[in-house]
């Protein structure tokens, strides 16, 4: 929001410097971002009286001007022609520094001498363009600096206003802050509407076809206006509010919408089919082209503003080019009208307008200032476009808006400040912002809000009100009065965060994904269409579709993380989320939450050295991984069984988790067709577990054993194994026998070639003895060895080499 310190101070008395105002603004919440002086540097600029002109000997288009500044006479060349001796002019003398750091300095132009610069509207930064130099009232003194002669001297200020704040998107909302804050008067402009001829509704009538998207349409009729560019003082006041002159009419409702904060539209009567006026949905698919020339295509809960024939306008955000105001144009109908915020945001969003007028609706305009707006508008426009204005307003109005109404207790907002102010104070502060207070009873309000104070809704908000314009540094600092609590972590709490440290303690990167995901991205992992994690929960009112839908999965965000990473040539990744996962509960309003813990690794085992070669990782790292959580976690028994899982797993390379015959997770090696379609361009590794199903089979008893004192052996066994017989089945039957003495048994070979038969793989397993009671003899290891290899043979029909 843009506005002008002399502006500010027509609505109420300050007396501040720009600097201070700057600050007070800020402590009321309405944070000055920038602040920017006009004039202020251009002192060296000043009225002047052109004594003679004369022809230039030198140049046919050039004069040499006998110029007073008040002090003597100074020798001036220039090139304008529209002005003659004996007008006053703005001087620009030797050392003014003019806007865009242009030095006025003395110089031979032609071979003649020049004392300073005869300067135009467009040189000195008071408008965008000029045709000539700029000729001042015969009034100014001379030598006065030019902007304090014209009264120009002003400070712009750029507040930063928070979207709830939509009553101060105006001069007078600021204003009315400022007066409240100092205790001054708030001043509003005086209007004079002077009314003759026919009655309003004798050239123009309206129907709201759609009252719930339009509660209050009202209009205005000046007829014999003429269009003409506006005078100075108007477009100097829209152009240091950032706003482009257009023309005089279409200017007013500029300045009125920058006044009062409430958008205005006139649309060029004689443009309006049968003079009616129809505020209603757009059809589906209707297309109507907007003030900046762009066709827009319409659905049905955009609103529109019609004639008999045609869309006029799109309603709330821009006028039609059908019916814009133009040099021809005599007869206007003035419109001033409340739009739903939700509606007008929608429109503006979908079809990407924003205008000044839909940046205002869309976050709440006042319906109750329709009349006045548009009243003000119209007494202006009758005095810089001439023209009558008809008798009366139409108003259609059908279900008058109450002024909300508020209960408040003093020794609650004192409560909640950790001040005490008096109910006097407090009244007083809430008066001064307009509001209407009535005491109820001793120490408590009923406070009733004026319309434009859309963002006030409860108790709260008043108390926030009286601690804004009481002061925030009125406020004591004092330390918090509070008991605290330590109270010791959950058992789910220690093991999550014991499962994070043991992650990144094996070099692993925590990552956090969003818990949203698209539908697509489920295709993208092959799923089948019955598979339950297709079963999702839907956001009803998703910003995008990529985030419509909760995650059943965590394995999309860890594809998508890594192919950011390796696009960033960060290839060798080692990531791990413990995070939820969301699936949906038939007859229930909050789905189950189950925590999971996903790993993901690709690229090389370690950075390459040049005393290492390339290792890439494979599936027996996540596995490790994998082993690694369950051996901290005291599972044990736990089986990698190779039987058929998820469909974005490799075929052959994945398995189930299981212990004591419940699965706890998979792991495997990501499909091919998965990772093209993550675009992803290397073998990645991943892992899942069910950390709710971890924590259950955690026993919170320890059990220690001394290591033994006496030495170990080991016995290997070579063996053929059938092909469907995986390597670990070998060793949980030789753990299956529960033989004490026997400490670990592990494969440590594998072998497929010509010498092996069909259908059949060689394996070698070591068995390694001891006793935690003495030292085995050979002929005890001997025996304890026979027993395994004879449960090898009888239960998996082994061949021991």
């Amino acid at each position: 929001m843009i506005i002008t310190y002399n502006w500010l101070k027509e609505f109420v008395d300050c007396d501040l410097s720009p600097k201070d105002l700057s600050d007070l603004l800020t402590l009321l919440g309405l944070e000055v971002e920038a602040m920017r002086h006009v004039g202020g540097d251009l002192d060296e600029v000043v009225v002047a009286l052109v004594e003679a002109k004369e022809k230039h000997p030198n140049a046919d288009k050039l004069s040499l001007c006998k110029v007073n500044n008040g002090t003597g006479i100074l020798d001036v060349v220039c090139g304008a022609q529209n002005f003659k001796a004996g007008d006053k002019v703005a001087l620009a003398q030797v050392g003014a520094l003019l806007p865009g750091e242009f030095k006025i300095k003395r110089s031979k132009i032609r071979g003649e001498e020049s004392c300073g610069m005869l300067c135009s509207e467009k040189e000195l930064g008071l408008s965008s363009e000029s045709s000539g130099i700029m000729i001042l009232p015969e009034d100014l003194p001379l030598g006065v600096p030019l902007f304090e002669a014209l009264g120009l001297k002003d400070t712009i200020f750029e507040i930063g206003l928070t979207p709830n704040r939509a009553d101060c998107l105006s001069v007078a909302g600021i204003a009315r802050e400022i007066a409240a804050k100092l205790g001054r008067k708030f001043n509003l402009p005086e209007i004079k509407v002077r009314e003759s001829g026919k009655e309003v509704h004798e050239y123009a009538t309206v129907a709201v076809e759609a009252p719930d998207l339009c509660p209050r349409y009202t209009a205005r009729y000046i007829s014999g206006c003429t269009v003409a560019p506006s005078p100075a003082w108007l477009v100097r006041r829209l152009e240091a509010v950032g706003m482009r002159s257009i023309n005089n009419v279409v200017d007013v409702t500029n300045y009125v919408l920058m006044e009062y904060g409430h958008p205005l539209h006139a649309f060029d009567a004689d443009c309006l089919e049968g003079g009616k006026i129809i505020v209603r949905r757009a059809a589906d698919g209707e297309q109507f082209t907007t003030l900046d020339g762009q066709e827009r295509v319409l659905n049905d809960s955009d609103l529109t503003i019609r004639d008999l024939r045609r869309g006029v306008a799109l309603a709330g955000i821009m006028g039609g080019e059908n019916s814009e105001i133009q040099q021809s144009t005599a007869n206007i109908l003035l419109e001033s009208a409340y739009f739903n915020p939700s509606a007008i945001r929608k429109t503006s969003k979908r079809l990407g307008i924003h205008s000044e007028s839909s940046h205002r609706f869309e976050r709440g305009a006042d319906i109750n200032i329709l009349p006045r707006a548009l009243d003000r508008a119209a007494s202006l426009i009758a005095e810089l476009a001439g023209g009558s204005i008809a008798q009366g307003m139409i108003d259609e109005y059908p279900t008058s808006i109450a002024p909300r109404a508020i209960d408040f207790r003093v020794e609650r907002c004192n409560g909640l400040l950790g001040i005490i102010l008096s109910a006097e104070t407090i009244r007083d502060i809430l008066e001064r912002l307009g509001f209407t207070v009535d005491e109820v009873c001793a120490g408590q309000f009923k406070v009733t809000v004026p319309t434009s104070r859309v963002d006030l809704e409860r108790e709260i908000d008043l108390v926030e009100e009286v601690a804004r314009m009481n002061g925030y540094e009125k406020i004591p600092v004092t330390m918090p009065k509070a008991r605290v609590f330590s109270d010791r972590p959950t058992r789910h709490q220690r093991f999550e965060r014991r499962l994070r440290s043991l992650m990144v303690g094996n070099g692993f990167t925590e990552i956090i994904t969003f818990s949203f995901m698209a539908p697509a991205v489920l295709d993208k992992l092959l799923l089948d269409a019955s598979d339950i994690r297709r079963n999702v929960v839907r956001l009803r009112n998703p910003l995008v579709d990529e985030q419509s839908v909760m995650r059943t999965t965590l394995l999309p965000g860890m594809l998508e993380a890594a192919a950011a990473n390796i696009n960033h040539r960060s290839l060798d990744l080692r990531m791990f989320e413990l995070r939820r996962i969301y699936q949906p509960v038939a007859g229930q309003e909050l789905p189950h939450e189950p925590l999971y813990l996903a790993g993901l690794i690709t690229g090389l085992r370690i950075p390459e050295s040049w005393n290492e070669a390339k290792n890439s990782t494979d599936f027996y790292d996540a596995k490790g991984a994998v082993e690694i959580v369950l051996d901290a976690f005291g599972v044990s028994a736990a089986t990698f069984s190779a039987t058929a899982v998820d469909p974005f797993y490799h075929p052959g390379k994945s398995c189930i988790v299981s212990s004591a015959g419940e699965a706890l997770g998979t792991l495997g090696e990501i499909h091919p067709d998965v990772q093209d379609n993550f675009g992803i361009n290397q073998k990645v590794y991943y892992f899942e577990l069910n950390f709710e199903k971890l924590l259950a089979r955690v026993s919170e008893k320890v059990t220690v054993r001394a290591p033994s004192r006496f030495p170990d052996t080991f016995r290997d066994i070579a063996m053929l194994v059938p092909d469907e017989i995986p390597a670990a089945r070998v060793v949980d039957t030789i753990a299956g026998l529960k033989i004490r003495e026997i400490e670990s048994s592990s494969i440590f070979d594998l072998y497929k070639g010509a010498s092996i038969p069909s259908g059949l793989k060689s394996l070698a397993v070591r068995v390694r003895y001891r006793s935690s009671e003495k030292t085995l003899t050979d002929d005890e290891v001997g025996v304890l060895h026979n027993r395994v290899i004879g449960c090898l043979v009888e239960k998996l029909g082994v061949t021991v080499r």
